[in-house]
This record gives C-alpha cells, structure tokens and sequence, in this order.
C-alpha cells in the first residue's frame, strides 16, 4: 500500500509540472500512462480517466487553438517556421498500392477507434516515417490522412528553420516541435534527410550532426495525441536511430501500372469523352514514372489545348512517352490507339514507330479472336 500511496504521489507530482508548463498535449499523453500504469490496482480510476479522455477533444477545436496560438518565428528573419494548413486541400484522390493503403487506413482507423486502444492499455501510432522517389505521392498522402482526421496539417518549412546562424538551427527545431505538441494536429516533417543525417557523415559539420540528437529526443517524448510524419527522397542518408524512433515505416513504391492507369482516369474524368480508353492508353506510355510526373504532362497537354482552342484529345498523342518503351509495348500501344479509334494507322505508326503492315496485321489477329 505505501509503494501504491508513493507511485500515485509521484505521478501527482508530475501531472502537476506538466499542467503548469501549459502543454496540454503532453498533460494528455502523462493521463493516458497513469490509466495504464494503475489499470489493475485501481481500475474505477483507470477507467475514469480513459472517460475524461474521450471526452477531451469536444471541448476545444484544434483550429481555434492554433489561431490563439503565436506561430514560432525564426529569431533572425522573423519568417514564420512553420506553413500551416487548416483543412488541407487536395488536388486529386490519392492512388496507391493495396499494401500501403492497408497500413494507411490503419492509422486514420486507430485515431478514430482511439477509445478502444485506451482500454486495452495501447496508444494510437505515434509517429510515422514515409520513404520513397519524388513524386510517388507522399506528401499526398500526409494531406490525406490530416483530412480524414479532420485535423490542421503543419508543414515544417526547412528552408526557414534552417538558420543563417546556423547554431540557432537547434532552437528552431524545438521550437516547432514544442508548438506542435501543443496542438491536436498532423505534423509533416518534409525532406527529414535535411535535418536528419547519418552522424557519422563527415561532410557534416558538428551543428548539423546535433539536430539529429535534438530530433530524436523529440521523437522519444512525442505525445499520441498527435501524429507525426516525416519523408525523406533519400532514405539511405538517414542516421540509423531515427529509423529505430519511428513505430511505423512506410515505402512507397513507383505506381503500378494499374494504379498508373486509375489516377490518369481520375485526372480525364469529365474532360473528355474516351478517358477509359486514353487512360488505358497512357498507362502503357508512363510506366516506371512518378504520379507528379504524370499529372505534369496531363496538366502540359490541358495548358497546350487551352490555348490553342482545341479538344483535350488533340493534345494527349504529343505526352505519348516512347523513350526507352520495349518493343512489345510499343507495339500494344500503337494498335490501341487505332483499335479504341483514337488514331489512324498513319499517325500512331509516326508516334510509335511501329510498322504500319505491323499494326495492321495485329489488330486484325485481336479482332479475330474477339469475333471467335
């Protein structure tokens, strides 16, 4: 009984400290250990904090907080360290393998079912790392994950943190994560293989080698009532313990061809009147490329029939990608074209370099086995 009447002193004592630094977040992450620590010595406690804690979040919305809250500023050009996004906006329907999509689903369900995490004694994820090529969509998918949540999205602006004093560098940091914790939000840490390097590169002088220490004693002591993203281009440049501080890593491949094939159909959607057929079309052209690669040659061929007055379709043969494409590829590519009636024999030949004989005879072989 004394060791019980001394841990809850304790735990007293330090919920006190933390309610008057006045960050609430970390208040909230202290309740949810006690709940768990005392869940089998005193569990009407236990489960009356896990109560207060569901009830928790209808008493303040995380958009009024952070306009009452001041946005850390860099000390020297007083620029805001942080870009900020309410309701984050996106300009398409993300599209990604069922693998990462699983695990993607998993985190929104676990803030949404955070009450029955509670009461098993777990925490939601805390902190998610997302590897990958540019352009495969994983700033994308930190904008969804904060609008499924239906929380404010914060952009650590490197550039900005980045001090022209570089021994600030580290202040800035802590700054923005200290203000981030303080808010029921999704924090995206973009290009961490900035800030987050291996520190035994020797390239790197000794400040930058510090932020890497600074970050993961941030890490260790991130709140559940918040979500953390970082991403990086370059995942191999990444000291080994951050890996280790994040629970869940993500890799997001270069889209498949399906997936190449439904995000082009999301993008032609109501633009023109074949967008099954060129959407088809196009996934054979942009296999191996990135979705921004893909929406900036869409958006090139939107700009070009703006401009010139003519139908979307006129322009779509021009982005048609034949470098480097395999033989056979080209070959399917070129009798779809004339077989879905987008081009002549003539025309998708110039395109593809196929022999006409060559189209000619194939699409009679398709048609054929479609008849029989």
């Amino acid at each position: 009984m004394p060791e019980d009447s001394n841990s809850l002193s304790h735990d007293f004592v330090q919920l006190a400290r933390l309610s008057l630094s006045g960050r609430d977040q970390d208040v909230q992450a202290y309740l949810h250990r006690i709940a768990r620590k005392h869940r089998e010595s005193d569990p009407v406690m236990s489960q009356s904090i896990i109560n207060l804690l569901r009830e928790a979040p209808t008493r303040s919305s995380p958009l009024r907080k952070i306009t009452e809250t001041a946005v850390p500023v860099d000390t020297d050009s007083r620029f805001q360290l942080l870009r900020i996004e309410p309701k984050p906006e996106l300009p398409h329907e993300p599209v990604y393998s069922q693998e990462v999509s699983k695990i993607l689903n998993q985190i929104i369900e676990e803030r949404q079912r955070i009450t029955d995490l509670f009461e098993a004694g777990l925490e939601p994820t805390r902190t998610v790392l997302f590897t990958g090529k540019p352009g495969v969509g994983k700033t994308l998918a930190a904008r969804w994950i904060s609008r499924q949540l239906n929380k404010p999205l914060l952009i650590l602006d490197l550039s900005a943190v980045m001090s022209s004093y570089l021994g600030r560098t580290g202040s800035n940091l802590r700054h923005v994560l200290d203000y981030a914790k303080t808010m029921n939000c999704v924090l995206l840490l973009d290009e961490l293989d900035a800030i987050a390097k291996r520190r035994d590169d020797t390239g790197e002088i000794g400040e930058l080698k510090r932020l890497v220490t600074v970050l993961l004693q941030q890490l260790d002591d991130w709140p559940s009532t918040s979500l953390l993203i970082a991403a990086t281009n370059h995942s191999e440049l990444l000291d080994p313990a951050i890996w280790r501080r994040f629970e869940q890593t993500i890799d997001i491949p270069i889209p498949t061809r399906e997936g190449i094939n439904a995000f082009i159909k999301s993008l032609l959607s109501g633009k023109i009147n074949k967008s099954i057929e060129w959407s088809e079309i196009l996934s054979i052209s942009f296999t191996g490329k990135s979705f921004s690669d893909i929406e900036k040659a869409i958006n090139t061929a939107r700009r070009a029939a703006a401009l010139s007055g003519k139908y979307l379709e006129d322009h779509l043969p021009e982005i048609l990608k034949m470098d480097n494409r395999p033989k056979e590829d080209r070959i399917r590519l070129a009798v779809e074209l004339v077989r879905y009636g987008l081009l002549s024999q003539r025309r998708a030949h110039e395109l593809t370099g196929v022999a006409r004989d060559t189209i000619r005879a194939k699409t009679n072989y398709d048609n054929n086995l479609t008849q029989s």
